[in-house]
């Protein structure tokens, strides 16, 4: 038996780690378009290019992130570097994953706090916003070819994305609801909740399912030892700073409340940072008074723009309210350490909850069950990302949005007079360049960004 796991980790060694960390620099540079695209670029370099992975096991993973609360791109960043390379390639890959966000919403919280928004930063992301709306069309249309083979799978889609852009439907129920859909779908209509068949020339599987196969290696097989080590330590990393905090700095102090409150929406972000937007925001700045709405606006225009996940914009939040409130610190220093500590107790639940859980999930990877549950949370999940494609799209064209309640139904609807037509000539440019001639991205976001910028000054 022995002899076997050796085996199969000799054979791990086909990907260089070396290799792997240039893959995942890259993605970490590409990582714009919040979830569907910064997933379609994972997807375009990991199944497509570089195939290591097969289709079939790349939305495994995707569903299984996408049941867990945080950033599901960064989560699956961080589970396929642990499939690749155990434990140390999970925390390059998800820590690289987040550190450009993380500089770039720091510098531009800095010049924010000390400058305000600049005509000439407003214009640049006037203009990305308009390429990122287009990223976001290009990973829907991508992920729903490929997740969406029969027609039941559409009805899911299209379910869920009623229930959540019509009733406003909580995202963990609408997972809940596709899972249980998927496992009694297993067993009576088999054909409709088959994952997809790996992608590629003749369909061959990615690298990481041949090395894998059946003989596991070691770091992929669950163990109640394993399973407690990794909950005692991550545990231990999380919430030591904040009972630390708790202990030195008190209840009432900014740093503890940042602390609590970011490590309390950590638990809760199910379905990325617009499923919590509406609840982050009404704390922030009804209950702690740490910024204005508006200011919480210009932060996710920040987070939308930059590189990394959008829930990333709780930096921001975290940056104001130490600013406004430093204690015995400059302003800025205590700025920086509260980004340094609202990133901190965002993430490390990340880690936690793929050492603990994807050894389990790998295990029952070929479960008929699970896997009907899982193609149909996928299913559920391109209407999810239709959802958000609308409301970007909504909150990109124009500049006024409001809330409409009818009975059961809620729509945002947009006041036509607030229809912005420079934006709108942008982002169609923008989603030609995507979809008709597969502009390169860095093309794309700089194209965009210049366009923006020089409407701006025409305008000013």
């Amino acid at each position: 038996m022995r002899f076997v796991d050796s085996a199969s980790e000799v054979r791990l060694a086909a990907v260089p780690f070396t290799d792997a960390l240039r893959v995942w620099l890259r993605v970490a540079a590409q990582s714009f378009g919040g979830p569907a695209g910064q997933i379609a670029v994972m997807h375009r370099i990991l199944v497509e290019e570089k195939r290591w992975l097969s289709e079939e096991r790349f939305l495994h993973a995707l569903s299984y992130c996408m049941l867990l609360p945080g950033p599901e791109a960064q989560q699956l960043a961080t589970y396929v570097g642990w499939l690749l390379h155990r434990t140390t390639g999970g925390l390059v890959a998800g820590t690289l994953f987040v550190l450009p966000g993380f500089l770039a919403i720091l510098g531009l919280s800095l010049v924010y706090a000390f400058h305000g928004a600049s005509p000439w930063v407003a214009g640049l992301f006037f203009g990305i916003k308009a390429a990122v709306l287009a990223l976001v069309l290009e990973a829907l249309i991508r992920i729903g070819k490929r997740a969406l083979r029969h027609p039941l799978q559409v009805g899911i889609a299209g379910a869920a994305f009623l229930g959540i852009f019509l009733f406003g439907v909580p995202f963990p129920a609408l997972v809940l609801s596709a899972a249980g859909v998927g496992l009694l779908g297993a067993y009576w209509l088999p054909e409709a909740f088959r994952p997809p068949e790996p992608s590629g020339a003749g369909g061959s599987e990615g690298v990481v399912d041949s090395l894998l196969g059946d003989a596991a290696p070691e770091h992929t097989r669950a163990t109640v030892g394993r399973a407690l080590r990794v909950a005692a330590v991550c545990l231990a990393l999380w919430l030591g700073p904040v009972a630390a905090l708790l202990a030195w700095r008190g209840p009432g102090d900014v740093f503890s409340q940042i602390a609590l409150f970011f490590s309390k929406l950590a638990v809760v972000t199910f379905g990325g940072a617009y499923a919590v937007l509406a609840y982050m925001a009404q704390q922030a700045v009804e209950h702690y008074g740490w910024l204005s709405a508006g200011e919480m606006l210009d932060g996710l225009g920040m987070a939308e723009t930059t590189p990394g996940p959008l829930i990333q914009v709780v930096q921001f939040v975290g940056f104001l309210a130490a600013w406004r409130d430093p204690g015995s610190l400059a302003p800025w220093q205590a700025g920086v350490l509260a980004a340094l500590l609202t990133t901190w107790v965002t993430y490390v639940p990340c880690f936690l909850w793929i050492f603990l859980g994807a050894p389990y999930v790998e295990r029952v990877r070929r479960s008929r069950p699970l896997r009907g549950a899982l193609a149909a949370i996928t299913a559920a999940v391109v209407g999810v990302i239709l959802n958000l494609a609308i409301w970007f799209a909504l909150h990109t064209l124009f500049g006024r949005v409001r809330e409409v309640r009818l009975g059961l139904f809620q729509l945002s609807v947009p006041e036509l007079a607030s229809f912005d037509a420079l934006a709108a000539a942008i982002t169609a440019a923008a989603v030609l360049a995507a979809l008709r001639y597969h502009v390169a991205l860095w093309k794309l976001l700089g194209g965009s960004a210049l366009a923006g910028l020089l409407s701006q000054l025409a305008v000013g």
